[in-house]
């Protein structure tokens, strides 16, 4: 798989060098392998130290929540097989996100193990161009085109088995980004565990008046407005620095009360995010 990330940093370097060795750098941190665990009742982390991936085992089959670059496929898989499960019994696999660091490897894990690919219809098409024509990145960053099975809309429920997962449009960041959401049980205790899209704006792009994503800013308002209207004991995202994930996993690891759930820690995160959201609006605003 390393070799199909080629053309993509030969083609960097041909119009920056410095840019081709960043994203190689970036690249090796990103992928670098982070032992598999759980995270609570069925849900398992299996992405690597930087890039989350999330496994649901259910009765029926697996459920896989994002997919990292192309190179975390095979870390992905191992991981998988490591908590005693087979990759080839994922059922579904659900996308966050179209961009290659969430995206790049669907193409070779739906693939390899026949699941269904549900993602929103907002980024469907931007899935199966690989990438390509992003509002913000252009043809940068491709990934392998992969089709798209099911497209949701908000408050789609999919369920494999006993689990049920639901979609929450969240768009800004792309144009489609979804928020997953799935009840859990812990020590008999229904926990709401929301599996976040992110709000983050991409380096040198503008939220007001931009003409290649002109809903960018009422979209960004909605998605607030619904992470503000969340249930959230438990709070998960797609890159591990955004939920703590190497603090949390040390302490559960030690035996404490498990760590990821923190309703609080939810309510605050997701603060934060507006915050700098409405900071940076306010700067656009401000001629800045």
């Amino acid at each position: 798989m390393k070799r199909a990330l080629l053309p993509a940093l030969i083609l960097l370097a041909a119009k920056s060098p410095a840019a081709a060795d960043e994203r190689a750098d970036r690249v090796r941190e990103w992928s670098k392998p982070m032992p598999a665990f759980r995270v609570l009742d069925n849900l398992y982390y299996v992405g690597t130290a930087e890039l989350a991936s999330f496994l649901l085992a259910t009765r029926h089959g697996l459920v896989l929540v994002d997919s990292g670059i192309e190179e975390s496929g095979a870390e992905i898989a191992a991981s998988i097989r490591a908590l005693g499960f087979e990759p080839a019994d994922i059922e579904l696999i659900v996308n966050s996100q179209a961009h290659y660091d969430h995206a790049a490897g669907l193409a070779a894990l739906k693939e390899a193990s026949g699941a269904r690919l549900a993602a929103s219809a907002g980024d469907a098409p931007l899935l199966e161009a690989g990438g390509r024509g992003d509002f913000a990145f252009g043809d940068r960053h491709p990934f392998p085109p992969v089709k798209v099975d099911v497209r949701v809309a908000d408050g789609q429920a999919l369920t494999v088995g006993d689990t049920t997962l639901v979609a929450r449009l969240t768009p800004g960041h792309t144009e489609g980004t979804t928020t997953w959401l799935v009840t859990l049980r812990e020590a008999g205790r229904a926990l709401r565990v929301v599996i976040a899209g992110s709000t983050a704006v991409n380096p040198g792009v503008r939220i007001l008046d931009n003409p290649k994503y002109p809903a960018m800013l009422d979209d960004f308002e909605r998605t607030f407005a619904v992470f503000r209207s969340l249930p959230c004991d438990v709070l998960l995202a797609q890159h591990a620095g955004l939920f703590g994930l190497h603090e949390k996993r040390a302490r559960l690891a030690a035996g404490r009360a498990n760590p990821f759930v923190d309703a609080e820690g939810c309510r605050t995160a997701l603060a934060g995010a507006e915050a700098r959201f409405r900071e940076q609006v306010a700067e656009e605003r401000a001629g800045k």
